[in-house]
């Protein structure tokens, strides 16, 4: 899979660097790599997302949109403070346009050794269908 990006809105940009790296501004998230796939049935989507467990987890649909959006379970001791740290946010943020020949209320989704795996099956009159065809 791709690199995840983190993405940074101007808000937490301003900030003078010396936020705490577990307590980062919510206006800071991950973008995670993700991988797409299309077959007969519908489409998968494959996202990288280390550290979340299911109940980080939340995907929603907003009108054509799909959220889906993962917390990572670190919670440092009171006494601990970070000297060095590869994740800057706790928070997982990705967006999608589902077309209109997708599904949406029947996505499915599950969360493996940090890949989240989600289905979204295409609409009957989408799928590719055999025709059979008779002799006289």
């Amino acid at each position: 899979m791709a690199n995840a990006t983190e993405v940074t809105t101007p808000a937490a940009a301003a900030s003078d660097g010396k936020q705490s790296v577990m307590n980062a501004a919510p206006t800071t998230s991950i973008r995670p790599a993700v991988d797409i796939f299309e077959t007969a049935d519908g489409i998968i989507l494959q996202a990288d997302m280390p550290g979340v467990a299911k109940e980080g987890l939340n995907l929603r649909v907003d009108g054509p949109n799909l959220l889906v959006e993962g917390t990572i379970g670190i919670v440092p001791e009171q006494k601990m403070s970070a000297l060095y740290a590869d994740v800057r946010s706790t928070l997982y943020r990705r967006s999608f346009v589902l077309g209109n020949e997708l599904e949406a209320g029947n996505i499915d989704a599950d969360l493996k050794d940090g890949v989240l795996t989600v289905r979204i099956p295409k609409r009957p009159e989408h799928r590719p269908r055999r025709i059979e065809v008779r002799s006289s």
